[in-house]
């Protein structure tokens, strides 16, 4: 078992922590599960990696209701990635609204191109703005489409908005 990290975020699931950290592990980069250990019938606790982050996760939460409150948030460094991650990770689960999505084990996530992320953070306030309503209008994140936006193109129109 890898040294004992300072701090880790657990999610506590009513089943399938194991499968879920797996599936996590196969899908995610710099993704990998640590350690499974069987807690009671049919529960286990897992610690895992996700990019790099320690997390711990475990059966047993009959109460267990997926929420936003709490989520996952990765960052992709293309389209082909966000969208490899966004269709992997909705599988059996949902999309939401603005890089938002539950996957089938009731865990939410944000998966952010580096490129939103940069052209929110812009010091062109008017831009990032265009980028940022562009945005509230998508589930998986188009970054050419928030490109657009940016650069003050309507791509519907193809002039400057």
């Amino acid at each position: 078992m890898p040294d004992r990290p300072n701090a880790r975020t657990c999610i506590f699931l009513k089943e399938k922590a194991g499968e879920a950290a797996r599936f996590y592990a196969a899908t995610l980069p710099d993704t990998h599960v640590d350690h499974i250990q069987p807690i009671g019938p049919g529960m286990e606790m897992v610690l895992f990696r996700v990019m790099g982050t320690p997390f711990m996760a475990m059966d047993g939460n009959d109460s267990f209701t997926p929420k936003h409150d709490h989520s996952i948030s990765v960052a992709t460094l293309d389209q082909d990635e966000t969208d490899r991650l966004w269709t992997a990770l909705t599988d059996g689960g949902s999309e939401g609204n603005c890089g938002w999505l539950c996957d089938r084990y009731g865990v939410h996530w944000q998966v952010v191109p580096t490129a939103l992320t940069h052209m929110l953070s812009d010091p062109d306030r008017a831009a990032a703005g265009r980028a940022q309503a562009a945005m509230m209008q998508m589930k998986k994140i188009d970054i050419a489409a928030m490109r657009a936006a940016f650069d003050g193109h309507d791509q519907t129109k193809g002039d400057r908005q």
